[in-house]
């Protein structure tokens, strides 16, 4: 590629070009036949703009607010694994891009830096991302040293009763790094001869599928920080998620890695977004897209 890239189709050329091959499938992979994957962009394209003309366009502010803090733009950093594959200093890095950029980080579960060392590398708001697992003390460790570390919100994922089935890194045999939020908690080590060693540790050791509606209210019982929902595709659980009392949803469908031949994100927007905007002041749910 000559001279410096310009769009984000540049930035994953160089990426491609950049990182081992089972890193790039990683970051870049989606469930199964990757049909949801192809979507999710297609879905974006079909999307065209109705320009208006004469308006005075001298002044553009792009601000917005997310649970009442402002933020440079309607632009949040979707939780994301395993960034230290990408660069030495990981999620850190990221921390401090959001901040320079002015808007919000969630910081996933499985980052490869601590929660302590993201919240200590600089000043800036940030949600943290989690699951309810078998053992639920794991939950209430990781959520209640978010919320000592100054963390904003808790987004818990709710998409995946088991993992999806992600073919590139089972082809791989994808081992998981060292997931240093976990020392102490449960061993990482889990070994497999057979395809992807984070498939095994998520589905064997991790998430409990018997994750349902009321365990919202335990949740909310071990923290004080707002709960966010990320993962309602449908206007059914977005009635739920209302009826519940969380604090926002995220309109996402894990950027196509979880199930496939489910809607783009996108695409379900126009279904979910009038009911939380009939809803009213009685309601302070905030919805949020998350399409990849």
């Amino acid at each position: 590629m000559e001279g410096e890239p310009v769009n984000v189709n540049e930035f994953q050329e160089l990426a491609r070009q950049a990182l081992p091959k089972i890193y790039y499938d990683y970051y870049s992979g989606g469930a199964e036949d990757e049909y949801t994957l192809k979507q999710n962009v297609e879905a974006f394209q079909g999307i065209t703009i109705r320009p208006r003309i004469l308006v005075d366009i001298s002044r553009i502010d792009l601000s917005t607010t997310v649970l009442g803090y402002k933020i440079s733009a309607p632009i949040l950093i979707a939780p994301s694994a395993k960034h230290k594959w990408a660069h030495p200093e990981g999620e850190v890095a990221t921390a401090r891009a959001a901040a320079a950029c002015d808007t919000i980080m969630i910081l996933s579960y499985r980052s490869t830096c601590t929660i302590e060392e993201v919240a200590s590398s600089c000043n800036a708001v940030r949600f943290f991302q989690c699951y309810v697992y078998k053992r639920r003390d794991i939950s209430a460790n990781l959520v209640q040293r978010a919320e000592r570390c100054g963390y904003k919100a808790i987004v818990l994922t709710v998409d995946s009763p088991r993992l999806g089935r992600r073919e590139k890194d089972i082809k791989n045999k994808m081992v998981n790094p060292q997931l240093k939020n976990f020392e102490g908690l449960v061993s990482t080590q889990v070994s497999t001869d057979d395809g992807s060693n984070i498939e095994a540790f998520d589905a064997n050791t991790a998430f409990d599928a018997s994750l349902s509606w009321k365990d919202i209210g335990w949740l909310r019982s071990i923290t004080n920080l707002p709960v966010l929902l990320k993962g309602v595709l449908t206007h059914e659980d977005a009635i739920k998620a209302v009826e519940v009392g969380v604090d926002g949803i995220v309109v996402s469908n894990h950027g196509a890695r979880q199930l496939d031949y489910v809607p783009p994100s996108i695409s379900v927007l126009e279904e979910v977004k009038p009911l939380i905007l009939a809803v009213g002041p009685a309601c302070s749910s905030q919805l949020l897209d998350f399409s990849t």
